[in-house]
């Protein structure tokens, strides 16, 4: 039997380059006092975060407050209180980092008198100002995408806007969903947009 090839240049025996720590071991770190995992963290969600606000906001709320400074500040005042976050699930920190960056942004406009306390923001809202990813695909059937996107389980919801909204490479998508190697990774997420399909197709 011909040996395996060689892994990767810089992968672990995870097959993630870098031999990068995963989400879970980054919390176990933080928890313990560690600024740098603290660091690494933060590096991790910020530019996926503000990539995943910009798409799936309209302009007007885009507008009303700068998003870098909203996810850098939603992220620091989160971590500061990340000892009480018990991860359950994969793919657990990334929606529950994505649900304080939406309060925070509801909490600004609310300020700014932009929005009344009662309305979502979410892709849905017709105020006439789409969003990118109603751009990209048009409303009815980011409405579509949103229900079915709802009806999955939370591990492939996860992967799939982890992968699709938010950009994440195969390697972060390994670490942000706490799976063994890259490949897994890249199967799980397959199937997860099977399954959405599936779904879309049946709401039809």
């Amino acid at each position: 039997m011909a040996p395996d090839p060689d892994p990767p240049q810089n992968a672990d025996a995870t097959g993630i380059p870098g031999g990068a720590e995963t989400t879970f071991q980054l919390l176990e770190r933080v928890r313990a006092g560690d600024q740098a995992a603290l660091e690494a963290l933060f590096a991790r969600y910020l530019v996926p975060l503000r990539r995943w606000a910009s798409g799936r906001l309209p302009r007007h709320v885009r507008d009303a407050a700068d998003t870098q400074d909203l996810v850098q500040e939603t992220l620091l005042q989160t971590f500061k209180r990340i000892e009480a976050f018990e991860p359950r699930r994969e793919g657990a920190l990334q929606a529950y980092l994505r649900q304080a960056l939406m309060n925070r942004i509801r909490d600004e406009l609310r300020r700014f008198g932009r929005r009344g306390p009662s309305e979502a923001l979410d892709s849905g809202v017709p105020d006439g100002s789409p969003s990118p990813l109603e751009q990209a695909i048009g409303r009815q059937a980011t409405e579509e995408y949103e229900q079915a996107l709802g009806r999955l389980r939370p591990e492939d919801r996860e992967a799939i806007i982890a992968r699709v909204e938010m950009g994440y490479s195969y390697e972060d998508l390994a670490q942000a969903l706490r799976k063994p190697t890259v490949d897994a990774a890249r199967k799980a997420a397959q199937r997860a947009l099977v399954r959405l399909a599936v779904e879309m197709k049946r709401g039809t």
